[in-house]
């Protein structure tokens, strides 16, 4: 449980995994260098996936000379139930909350 957590709450982690979360078939990583407003440097990116791995997160299988990469929502979801339905709608709402506030102030939002 520690480790879903630790690896969630940091904001870069959750989106990449709310965009692997959407996906249907995996995704690459190469497919979260751009992630909202910003650049991720591939040794960055790097990190984030290895930390969602190593959690228990996701799972990753190579595909020629890329990383497929899919959620463990299921095995995750049978352990802690609840769980990634309450993160996940908290990231949205938060995602919400600055876009609204955006708004308000004329300007773009700042990613996650």
């Amino acid at each position: 449980m520690e480790g879903i957590l630790h690896a969630l709450a940091d904001p870069v982690r959750v989106a990449i995994y709310a965009g692997l979360a959407a996906s249907e078939k995996g995704t690459s990583c190469s497919a979260f260098l751009q992630l909202d407003d910003r650049e991720i440097p591939k040794s960055t990116l790097s990190q984030h996936f290895r930390a969602l791995r190593e959690a228990g997160l996701i799972r990753s299988e190579r595909q020629g000379v890329e990383m497929r990469n899919t959620t463990r929502c299921g095995e995750i979801n049978q352990r802690f139930p609840g769980l990634l339905p309450a993160v996940m709608g908290a990231y949205q709402q938060q995602l919400m909350d600055r876009m609204k506030a955006a708004k308000r102030k004329g300007g773009k939002a700042r990613g996650v």
